[in-house]
């Protein structure tokens, strides 16, 4: 059953229309030799009665005048040697059962046992014609005047019966074979024919690298059939997964963007503050520019307060860069993520635990740093007013793992089917957890979620 399972369904179909032909002609060949077999029997049947009747009309009165040199004489004109002449030995018994008179007197001796001679001969009313021999033996009663006075014994020449069924069978066999091969072969090329279109759409389906291609327009069925209808649902579907995959970006890219908007007022925060002493320091230097020492404050506190600047616009012109190539990730990618997230930390005053060991796998810095950034922001509103969140990144037996935690109730289950689920998305759930799940699957790692402790936390394994 395997085998015929490895076998392609476009494939098995013909084969099993074939092989259905072939038998077919089998049961047909045998059911028109069964018939020839029976139309032979009973005309052997009909003859032989005839020969057995006329020996009873015409041996009957010789019997019981005991006449034995008639009945000889009887015997031997009904197997003369003429051309053509079926019966070729008869012997002729008493009702005891012994040999009143032959055609052939070595054979059956005068006064001896007809029973020595009836081996394989069959009854009148049982007679069929049996393998390739070309004689057949019939023993009848004798009956004169509604009384057995004897039996008779016949041999007939049915070679010619024999070679019509042989001829016949032969050329039924040959008939058959050629007419049956022929039709399994169009029979064969028919069902592959009107399996074409499966065999296109699992083609299609299994050269498919990134999408299905759909069936063009040219290989489409004709008409209305099943298989048209089959190929345009097909290519419904090919439509349809493109129009998703699309659907699915656009939803990614919202999302991230959703996460960098809910991060601009914090950092719109973290730029005004240090914007205002800035612009101080730059009065102070403008109205004591005569003392140098007063100047030189101010420039530190310039040059202190540009450099954060820098650096938060620097984290958040690299976050923003998921298709920047060339970027590999390192433990100061992780740092960047520190100075975007605590903001929101100190706005919601909670407590940030961060533990970061060496980074020194390969592994894209763009995406890890987004998905860190998605969890981290879903983990602090989670946490709420004086939560706790916390980060942890290690590196060991070839994986990078990041576990991000939180102390808030857990994730709804709208939000776990968008992190863990491989369906489509439901409705509500976290910000960016679709994200992650779709970023973690390009880089072919695996995310897993936990609660334990009153905490929520969710671990990311990557392959480095």
């Amino acid at each position: 059953m395997s085998l015929l399972h490895r076998i392609p369904f476009a494939l098995r179909v013909p084969l099993f229309t074939a092989a259905l032909m072939i038998l077919v002609g089998f049961l047909a060949s045998q059911q028109v030799l069964t018939t020839l077999r029976q139309v032979q029997d009973d005309r052997i049947r009909e003859l032989a009665e005839l020969q057995i009747e006329a020996l009873s009309v015409a041996l009957g009165p010789l019997v019981s005048r005991n006449d034995i040199w008639e009945v000889y004489d009887t015997l031997d004109r009904a197997t003369g040697q003429n051309e053509g002449q079926r019966l070729v030995f008869a012997a002729l018994a008493n009702a005891d059962g012994v040999v009143l008179a032959a055609t052939n007197p070595r054979r059956a001796p005068v006064d001896s046992k007809i029973a020595k001679l009836t081996s394989g001969a069959q009854a009148l009313n049982a007679l069929s014609l049996t393998g390739e021999t070309a004689e057949i033996k019939v023993l009848a009663p004798l009956v004169y005047q509604g009384r057995e006075v004897g039996q008779i014994l016949i041999e007939m020449n049915v070679s010619d019966l024999v070679a019509e069924r042989t001829s016949v069978a032969r050329l039924l066999l040959i008939g058959n074979a050629v007419v049956t091969l022929l039709l399994a072969i169009l029979g064969y090329l028919a069902m592959r024919r009107i399996l074409m279109p499966v065999t296109r759409v699992v083609a299609r389906m299994r050269d498919s690298v990134d999408a299905p291609e759909p069936i063009a327009a040219s290989d489409m069925p004709a008409g209305d059939s099943e298989m048209a209808q089959l190929a345009k649902s097909y290519n419904s579907m090919v439509g349809a997964i493109g129009a998703k995959a699309e659907a699915d970006r656009r939803l990614a890219e919202r999302e991230r963007f959703v996460s960098l908007g809910r991060l601009s007022s914090s950092l719109a925060h973290e730029i005004n503050n240090p914007l205002g002493g800035l612009l101080n320091a730059v009065d102070t230097v403008q109205k004591y520019v005569d003392r140098p020492e007063v100047v030189r404050e101010s420039a530190e506190l310039l040059k202190r307060g540009l450099g954060h600047m820098r650096d938060v616009a620097r984290a958040t012109l690299d976050l923003n860069r998921l298709n920047h190539e060339g970027a590999v990730l390192a433990a100061d990618d992780f740092q960047d993520l520190k100075l975007l997230i605590e903001p929101e930390i100190s706005r919601q005053q909670q407590r940030l635990g961060w533990e970061v060991g060496e980074i020194t796998c390969v592994l894209p810095a763009a995406p890890v740093r987004q998905i860190a950034l998605n969890l981290l922001l879903n983990a602090t509103e989670a946490a709420g007013k004086e939560g706790l969140v916390s980060l942890k990144a290690q590196q060991g037996d070839g994986r990078l793992r990041i576990a991000i935690s939180d102390s808030g109730p857990g994730l709804a289950k709208a939000a776990c089917a968008r992190l863990l689920g491989t369906g489509a998305a439901a409705s509500g759930g976290g910000v960016g957890l679709r994200l992650v799940r779709d970023l973690v699957s390009q880089l072919k790692g695996c995310v897993s979620l936990d609660r334990a402790d009153g905490e929520t936390v969710i671990r990311v394994e990557l392959p480095c």
